[in-house]
């Protein structure tokens, strides 16, 4: 969804809003530098396992409810979806502990990070800005992107479209504007990544 080059993987990551997701492991496994940041990583492995068993089925039971608003093509159906997603949250799970430790997995969030200015080569952030556009304001947004590109020197945001009509966000326009203004230079870049019907744009922000 980042068309991410060997090059990109070699970077220093930082990844906003990662969940209970698996690129961390498997990044750190390859012997890449990334540090996740979410709130779910103030609780422990237990607790995140026992809350994933909690709204895992509602998730995908939306998810069915709603799969014309969704692209069945590497994924075929929303059985498969559920295996993968689970497989990912596995892959997390056996490495949390450890990442934890290290400080891989850091329980922190937008719009105010506990980085230096331009510590990372690259930010990553899916599936939270943009998508959620109901419940983050434009204001929230814009103080977003200004920290992100203020610990990285290069942002990359997907999707671009709000949850639930899989139309462009209406803070896209305003966040793009707000940023050109502050001197960063915005592109709409295609991904060939598409799963959310319509997602096939990511944000990218030059940001030094």
């Amino acid at each position: 969804m980042f068309s991410l080059s060997d090059n990109d993987l070699n970077k220093d990551i930082l990844g906003c809003g990662d969940g209970p997701a698996s690129f961390n492991a498997e990044l750190s496994k390859a012997g890449n530098d990334i540090i996740s940041i979410d709130p779910i990583y103030q609780f422990n492995a237990e607790q995140i396992r026992s809350r994933i068993d909690d709204v895992y089925p509602q998730i995908m039971d939306q998810i069915s409810k709603n799969k014309d608003d969704y692209v069945w093509k590497n994924i075929i159906n929303t059985e498969e979806l559920g295996k993968v997603r689970m497989d990912a949250m596995r892959i997390f799970l056996n490495d949390y502990k450890q990442g934890r430790e290290s400080g891989r997995y850091i329980n922190e969030s937008l719009p105010l990070l506990p980085f230096k200015d331009a510590g990372f080569e690259l930010a990553l952030c899916s599936h939270y800005l943009f998508l959620y556009s109901e419940h983050v304001s434009q204001e929230q947004h814009i103080l977003s992107m200004k920290e992100l590109c203020r610990v990285a020197s290069e942002v990359r945001i997907y999707p671009l479209l709000s949850i639930g009509n899989n139309e462009k966000s209406p803070h896209l326009e305003s966040v793009t504007s707000a940023l050109t203004d502050s001197g960063i230079d915005i592109t709409l870049v295609p991904v060939k990544y598409e799963f959310q019907k319509g997602a096939t744009e990511m944000l990218v922000a030059k940001c030094v």
